[in-house]
């Protein structure tokens, strides 16, 4: 009866009357009508690093990802908070009070998207969301992974997520098979006790997996995180792409759903100000160089490494690790 009342109470949380209908709602949050963990998907020759989010209300959104997500308040000034997990600092979030909200048709942040460590901290994440009434926006199984969308009070999306195991991935040449079908959320909840939270911070090992990105155009994208900065495709498809490092399913995403022929950005709009990419040799780390100039992209040494810019002006970090 409890995993009834917690999955009745997950359903109201994501505006859905049924399982199919949160399906839906996830398939359009994935613009489609249609344990591997951290330890697999941050150990690959590239992973993603860190997120630093320009906010209006820096108390608010801090509070939010702090008590909805369960990440650590390392940092906190009257400018800026920066929150991470097991000691590692994943978001970086930078006070803009009076700025302008980015326009979901601007290039920029899709979801930020927080990988659990197993499929039963998921669970136990997806109960805290129930029994704290955080809204959502859908939930999917996408074969290679279980998630779970919602959006910071900014409008910032956000994706929870718990990984299959890599072996169970079904890659058919370089593209791996990945879709938006109906969540078991009653197996999901078996994992774990349905009639209290035991989830009082995220796990030590909850790391950032992958980030979704809107772009104005597939083609230049794909020339930019493929060509340039040297992500390999795993999977197109109308009006999306996928890039990964070392076989992980994704360790990027980029979308024209809303935003194609997008101009631009605004850096001094709300929205993502950079996230970093983690290269573990130094060698990778020249040969992005190499390639980010060949290509006539910014490349500008900061510590440990280089910030450049994608044809959006969305800044990335790539950083020796």
């Amino acid at each position: 009866m409890a995993i009834d009342l917690t999955r009745r109470t997950l359903l109201h949380l994501a505006g859905a009357s049924s399982l199919n209908a949160a399906a839906v709602a996830a398939a359009q949050a994935e613009g489609t009508a249609g344990g591997g963990g951290p330890t697999f998907a941050n150990r690959t020759p590239m992973r993603i690093g860190m997120v630093t989010l320009r906010v209006r209300d820096l108390d608010k959104v801090a509070d939010y990802y702090r008590d909805a997500i369960g990440l650590t308040v390392m940092q906190r000034t009257p400018t800026s908070a920066r929150l991470g997990s097991g000691g590692v600092a994943l978001l970086d979030l930078e006070r803009r009070e009076g700025a302008a909200r980015e326009a979901r048709n601007a290039a920029g942040l899709y979801h930020t998207a927080f990988l659990m460590p197993t499929r039963k901290d998921l669970a136990r994440w997806l109960v805290h969301a129930a029994k704290n009434r955080i809204p959502l926006s859908g939930f999917a199984d996408h074969l290679v992974s279980e998630s779970v969308y919602l959006d910071d009070p900014e409008g910032n999306g956000i994706e929870v997520y718990a990984d299959r195991a890599p072996e169970t991935w079904k890659w058919d040449a370089g593209s791996v098979a990945m879709a938006t079908d109906q969540l078991d959320i009653d197996d999901l909840l078996a994992l774990t006790d349905t009639h209290t939270t035991n989830y009082a911070k995220a796990p030590d090992n909850l790391r950032i997996g992958h980030m979704h990105l809107r772009v104005g155009d597939l083609e230049r994208a794909d020339r930019f995180y493929g060509g340039a900065i040297g992500f390999d495709p795993t999977r197109k498809r109308s009006g999306a792409a996928f890039l990964s490092s070392g076989r992980y399913h994704h360790h990027l995403g980029i979308n024209v759903w809303q935003s194609a022929g997008a101009g631009p950005r605004d850096d001094t709009a709300t929205g993502l100000a950079w996230f970093s990419l983690e290269v573990a040799t130094q060698e990778i780390l020249q040969a992005q160089t190499l390639r980010l100039r060949q290509a006539g992209a910014p490349a500008t040494t900061i510590a440990d490494g280089i910030e450049t810019a994608d044809p959006w002006g969305t800044k990335l970090r790539l950083i020796k690790v």
